[in-house]
C-alpha cells in the first residue's frame, strides 16, 4: 500500500456558467486539489468539476500551490479560503538571535477574524512560536481533499 505525500495543486477551471439573469456567461474559477502528480490533478480535478459542471469546461491551468498545508473548518459559515503567512521563530544556539521563517497555509473559515481564530486554534496545540504575518482572502471556489477509495480502505490482507 503506498502511502500519500499530499502536494496540492491550484486548477483554473473554465466553463460556460448560467448567470442568475438566465444569460451564458463563460468564467474561470479556481479549485484547490490534492494530488500525487500533475497527471492525478487533472484526472481529480475532471472528476470533481463533472459532478457540479454540466457540460464542457477546459482545464485553463494547473499549478503546484504554494500552501505547506491546509485548515478545513466545520463551521456552515466557513465559505471563505485564506491564504496566510505565518512566521515559525526559532532561536540560533550560536548567534543567539531570532530567526523568522515562512511558511504559508490556507485556512477555511467564514471571515478574516474567523480565519484568525482557526489558525490560533490549531497553532495553540502546538509547542511553536510563530507570528501571523499576513492573512488575505483568495478567490478559490473550493478545495478537494483526497479520498481513499473502498479498496484503498481495506487492509492489505483482505484485499
Amino acid at each position: 500500500m503506498r502511502s500519500r505525500t499530499a502536494i496540492w495543486f491550484e486548477c483554473k477551471i473554465q466553463y460556460e456558467k448560467t448567470m442568475e439573469d438566465g444569460l451564458q456567461k463563460k468564467v474561470t474559477e479556481t479549485y484547490t486539489i490534492d494530488a500525487l502528480s500533475f497527471t492525478e490533478a487533472e484526472q481529480r480535478i475532471m472528476e470533481e468539476m463533472s459532478a457540479y459542471i454540466s457540460g464542457e469546461f477546459d482545464i485553463k491551468d494547473i499549478k503546484i500551490a504554494p500552501y505547506k498545508e491546509i485548515f478545513f473548518s466545520d463551521e456552515e459559515s466557513a465559505d471563505r479560503w485564506y491564504k496566510t503567512k505565518l512566521q515559525f521563530i526559532t532561536i540560533d544556539e550560536k548567534t543567539e538571535k531570532e530567526k523568522r521563517s515562512n511558511v504559508n497555509y490556507l485556512v477555511n473559515a467564514g471571515t478574516l477574524n474567523g480565519a484568525v481564530r482557526n489558525i490560533d486554534e490549531v497553532m495553540g496545540g502546538t509547542m511553536i512560536d510563530y507570528v501571523i504575518a499576513s492573512v488575505s482572502e483568495t478567490t478559490l471556489m473550493d478545495v478537494f481533499e483526497y479520498r481513499k477509495t473502498e479498496k484503498e480502505e481495506k487492509p492489505e490482507y483482505e484485499q
